[in-house]
């Protein structure tokens, strides 16, 4: 059991799935990194307009996209805006992340279920770490193509690079708090955003989307935060 919970702790922190991914990226593939769009949280997203745009529904990464890393209780700003979310695109709504839910980490879907319960959003539940897996459950759940979803995270290699692999429109929110994450974390957040600033000045483009130029009239502006 001890050993159990050690790997466990230990994959939480250590994306080992990711590594490759990460690599591939970094050589041939650097376009995944980069998101469709950037916002500060999600509360600077116009979901209504989003629907009448044309989105079907929306993906939420988990920690320090919703919550604090490791809670399972949403970011208390955040709670105006996600009902709105919720009002709007009713049961098309998840979380799809990389600790509650995930088979490997939370096999009894303990966190699953008191995530649900605290937040009122269904977990996804699934087998394969971002940024790594097919979208497959994904779509099933929501009877449509993921090119008509919202992929939104805070994390360049793993939820943007698995939602543009799989052809989400993808929005990068920034994180909620550093201050819980561990070391190892917060030095991969610095490379990962130093190879994207990199790559952005020599005037390297996210993938194609064909409903970006409607998504980009769906932000609100930084002065309503």
């Amino acid at each position: 059991m001890l050993w159990t919970n050690f790997k466990a702790a230990l994959g939480q922190r250590l994306n080992f799935e990711g590594i490759g991914s990460f690599v591939a990226v970094v050589v041939k593939d650097r376009h995944l990194a980069l998101p469709h769009l950037t916002v500060q949280d999600i509360r600077l997203i116009d979901w209504a307009e989003m629907k009448r745009r044309g989105f079907r529904g929306v993906v939420f990464d988990k920690d320090n996209t919703l919550t604090v890393p490791y809670s399972l209780s949403l970011w208390p700003p955040l709670s105006s805006s996600l009902e709105q979310c919720r009002s709007v695109f009713g049961d098309n709504v998840v979380v799809f992340s990389n600790s509650a839910g995930l088979r490997q980490f939370d096999a009894d879907n303990t966190k699953a279920r008191a995530l649900e319960e605290s937040i009122g959003i269904h977990v996804l539940r699934h087998s394969v770490k971002k940024p790594a897996g097919k979208a497959e459950e994904i779509e099933k759940y929501f009877g449509c193509g993921t090119s008509q979803l919202v992929m939104v995270g805070d994390r360049h290699f793993t939820d943007i690079v698995f939602g543009n692999r799989n052809g989400f429109l993808t929005i990068l929110t920034k994180p909620l708090s550093l201050a819980e994450e561990p070391f190892i974390v917060k030095q991969v957040r610095k490379l990962e955003a130093y190879l994207v600033n990199h790559w952005y000045r020599r005037g390297l483009k996210p993938t194609g989307h064909s409903l970006l130029q409607e998504a980009m009239q769906c932000l609100k502006h930084p002065s309503l935060l």
